[in-house]
């Protein structure tokens, strides 16, 4: 029978030990969404990681509070590769449809080099996103409000938060994928109906991230379907971009020498002498 492992609830515990958590949220988020997105990102990350996991601790919080025990290593890798592996199937069967292809499309995948797309998926992603979302939403904020507040309240305010979270990065990502276009719209309103939909389908995958976090007594579980979710989403979307563009450069080649030929044959017919006398 599968157990949850998490903290037993504290009576009289201060409030604001969370607060200054989710104020240097607000001051990440900002930094790596408006200030240094591309400059400095890992470093924020990573500062913020070892930032926050320092507040868990001095609030009280156990390395298996926190989801980070020893005891629960394995368990955590185990729930990690098979999250992985079940992702990687979902992309290779909605890639292989045209119908579902389309969801895959990413405009910032277009100009990327493949050393960089490389990079972004097993560092950037890893290293950047994933761990101090996990450390921070699946390890300290789930610990200190669930000792406050209780499991049911700590799994839904911290998944709250995370799709929160993702305000500042969903602007105008209904601009760079077309199948997210075609259900919100265009312009100001479809900017919000996308910011609108992200909120909720990330606070959504807050609840399953915590849900694996609860099941293995591990952050690594969600860490595993949080990475291949992303970090596998733009290695499929840049090699289904660079199929696409392969297979259009070929036809645009076929149709410029159908046309040459055309042109040959029509010069041919002219003047069937090739301007002999």
């Amino acid at each position: 029978m599968l157990e949850l492992v998490y903290p037993q609830q504290v009576a009289g515990l201060a409030w604001w030990p969370v607060a200054v958590v989710i104020g240097l949220l607000l001051l990440l988020n900002v930094v790596n969404n408006r200030v240094a997105p591309q400059t400095h990102y890992l470093l924020w990350s990573f500062g913020g990681s070892v930032a926050l996991l320092a507040l868990g601790l001095l609030d009280g919080n156990s390395w298996t509070d926190m989801g980070l025990g020893w005891e629960y290593l394995l368990p955590g890798l185990i729930w990690a590769g098979a999250c992985i592996g079940g992702i990687t199937a979902i992309y290779l069967i909605g890639s292989a449809f045209r119908r579902t292809r389309i969801a895959f499309h990413d405009e910032r995948m277009t100009g990327l080099s493949g050393g960089r797309m490389v990079f972004q998926a097993l560092v950037e992603v890893p290293f950047g996103t994933v761990l101090l979302e996990e450390i921070a939403f699946r390890a300290v904020l789930l610990s200190m409000l669930t000792r406050r507040y209780g499991l049911v309240w700590g799994l839904v305010i911290s998944s709250i938060l995370f799709g929160l979270w993702h305000v500042l990065p969903s602007i105008g990502t209904h601009e760079q994928n077309p199948a997210l276009g075609s259900v919100v719209g265009e312009g100001r309103r479809g900017n919000i109906l996308a910011v609108a939909l992200s909120v909720l389908t990330t606070s959504i995958a807050g609840v399953l991230f915590a849900g694996l976090r609860l099941l293995s007594g591990s952050v690594l579980a969600p860490m595993g379907l949080h990475w291949a979710t992303n970090g596998l989403g733009y290695a499929f979307s840049w090699l289904l971009i660079r199929t696409r563009d392969r297979r259009r450069a070929r036809h645009r080649a076929e149709i410029r020498a159908r046309q040459r030929r055309e042109r040959e044959a029509a010069a041919e017919e002219r003047d069937p002498n090739g301007g002999g006398e």
